[in-house]
């Protein structure tokens, strides 16, 4: 069974946006571009964005709409979702890099 951990999920049909408290931590400026992130997914896309780690430490982007949802733009998503890859890539790595130290352990046994 894989274990995963939820970073964030925002949701346009609840217009609510979750961090996970475990990540509080991270500094407030990621916090809120987290949030600024997320939420304009899911003001232009529609839907529900939730960025995940997966067992590897990996952030994955997972989206999905509301059965019989016609606004949800799917084309849309995939692309919003490579601008965000492209345009926010030091702050993805720097949060997988604080996911693997501080949740999976990497790093540690150099020292």
């Amino acid at each position: 069974m894989s274990k995963e951990v939820t970073l964030c999920v925002s949701n346009a049909y609840q217009k609510k946006f979750y961090l996970n408290p475990n990540f509080e931590g991270l500094p407030q400026s990621i916090r809120e571009e987290l949030k600024i992130m997320c939420v304009l997914y899911t003001e232009d896309v529609g839907g529900v964005l939730e960025l995940v780690f997966d067992e590897d430490g990996c952030l994955q982007f997972r989206t999905s709409c509301e059965e019989g949802d016609y606004f949800y733009d799917e084309i849309g998503s995939v692309l919003k979702i490579k601008q965000y890859q492209n345009e926010k890539r030091d702050m993805l790595e720097a949060i997988e890099t604080y996911y693997r130290i501080l949740y999976l352990g990497e790093g540690w046994e150099d020292e």
